[in-house]
């Protein structure tokens, strides 16, 4: 069982394989061609989402991935997409595939952990951070930061270069976590596409940069090696906001984007792990669509700005 119910640090993963089938196309073929089976009963159910509730359920119990509550569109087409890669023709197939094949269980983590970011996308909130909570966490004398769901470290390196811009970085440990160790080997070796980063440049000043984007990274081909100084004091590891517990108290929590990939039940079951994490008076940004979840809707939190996914636990200190 590959639960991890305590903070491990995560030293390197298997490098993904990859395919020179055409996923996307394959994926809309599946999708056409998936039979429908119908049962007894005025409850009718397809054969695809008995075989998704099987799939999910071995996975769960098998291996501690729980996937079981996130939302399913996009969850089924991770799915197919998984299925064409492996070259199996039903969900049926692809379980016994990821449950037996260690291998393939890595790829499909790969496929439906991902989160797609880019640097500075939550440009306001970090305007916020750099303008209304850096004041505050300065009056701490050490800071601790929780990137929950990092990805490949997009927002670890916003956020370390706003920490380095306003003279908090020495003073801040950052925890960046994902349940994709392949996802956390990519983002630990400080290395981002090139021209994703080339493309950041304007929500960089829109978050108000003091300088520029190739002030933190070398070129090395068609990536941007970051400055190492940057990532230096990152504590990387995986963590399932599903089914893993609080391990400290965060005086700024970041999930951005994270949670459209969840029900509503889960939506709710995660906010309380995050709400549990906060200090008094702590801060938590959430992604600008998730604004519209409802932090606000009791007095756990307040909401800090308007048009950006900036909460603050309890209200003011």
């Amino acid at each position: 069982m590959h639960r991890s119910r305590s903070l491990g640090l995560h030293r390197q993963a298997d490098q993904q394989r990859t395919s020179p089938i055409d996923a996307a196309r394959v994926v809309d073929r599946l999708s056409a061609a998936r039979p429908k089976a119908t049962a007894p009963g005025s409850d009718e159910r397809s054969l695809e989402e008995i075989e998704l509730r099987l799939l999910l359920e071995g996975i769960a119990l098998h291996h501690g991935y729980d996937f079981r509550e996130y939302a399913r569109a996009p969850l089924r087409r991770n799915i197919l997409m998984g299925m064409a890669l492996e070259g199996v023709p039903t969900i049926s197939a692809y379980q016994d595939r990821v449950l037996h094949d260690p291998a393939s269980l890595q790829r499909f983590l790969n496929i439906v952990g991902v989160n797609v970011t880019s640097m500075f996308r939550e440009a306001i909130a970090l305007r916020v951070l750099r303008e209304e909570i850096v004041p505050w966490l300065r009056t701490f004398p050490s800071v601790r930061i929780w990137v929950a769901g990092c990805a490949t470290g997009e927002d670890v390196a916003s956020l370390a270069i706003v920490l380095r811009e306003t003279g908090m970085l020495g003073h801040t440990r950052i925890y960046a976590t994902d349940i994709n160790e392949g996802s956390l080997a990519i983002a630990a070796r400080g290395l981002l596409p090139l021209e994703s980063v080339q493309s950041s440049e304007a929500d960089y000043r829109r978050s108000g940069g003091r300088g520029a984007l190739t002030d933190y990274y070398a070129v090395a081909g068609e990536m941007a090696r970051l400055d190492e100084t940057l990532l230096s004091g990152v504590t990387w590891s995986r963590h399932n906001l599903v089914s893993d517990a609080s391990f400290n108290d965060f005086h700024v929590i970041l999930c951005t984007n994270v949670l459209t990939h969840f029900s509503r039940e889960l939506q709710t079951q995660v906010q309380e792990l995050l709400y549990d994490s906060l200090v008094r008076s702590g801060y938590l940004i959430v992604g600008r669509l998730e604004s519209l979840i409802g932090w606000g809707s009791s007095s756990l939190y307040t909401r800090v700005h308007e048009s950006s996914g900036v909460y603050r636990k309890g209200g003011a200190a």
